[in-house]
């Protein structure tokens, strides 16, 4: 796209479906790697990819040629396939259904890229649900409680 100029900021958080604690610390750099190549194949920057066992966030320079939507898609669809096909967990490996994606400017990305690399420590003191709220409610977006991210009690459905 000739003449056009962009800065596009986005923090990305994902889930694994029913919130599972199933990225394993044994593959966990390898399912980093693999995300980072395919943000790299759409021609976007990755600056830092960290996570938990059940979550994954990720900072990202967006191009405009692709929407997020696709780039999501093709992220959380390519890895699923690939975590399946590696056989690292014992059942069929998906994501949850959608994303969380907030956008920042340039000024802010050092704290945001601390925020990502903290997450075990951040972690200790605030659980998943409550900080994806805090981001909801810190970027004034809308929300429906039965669509957070939250696990399913396998001993109550």
């Amino acid at each position: 796209m000739a003449n056009t100029y962009t800065q596009i900021h986005i923090h990305a958080v994902f889930a694994v479906k029913n919130r599972a604690c199933i990225i394993n610390n044994t593959w966990q750099d390898e399912l980093y790697m693999y995300i980072s190549g395919i943000v790299s194949k759409n021609n976007h920057k990755l600056l830092i990819i960290n996570g938990m066992p059940d979550h994954i966030h990720m900072l990202f320079g967006l191009r405009p040629a692709q929407s997020l939507s696709d780039l999501m898609q093709d992220i959380k669809g390519s890895s699923s396939v690939w975590i399946n096909e590696k056989g690292f967990v014992r059942n069929e490996f998906s994501w949850q259904a959608g994303y969380g994606a907030f956008s920042y400017a340039k000024s802010d990305l050092p704290t945001v890229i601390r925020y990502i690399e903290n997450q075990k420590q951040h972690h200790k003191k605030k659980n998943f649900t409550d900080e994806y709220k805090s981001l909801l409610q810190e970027f004034e977006i809308d929300y429906d409680e039965k669509y957070i991210f939250k696990p399913i009690d396998i001993y109550h459905t």
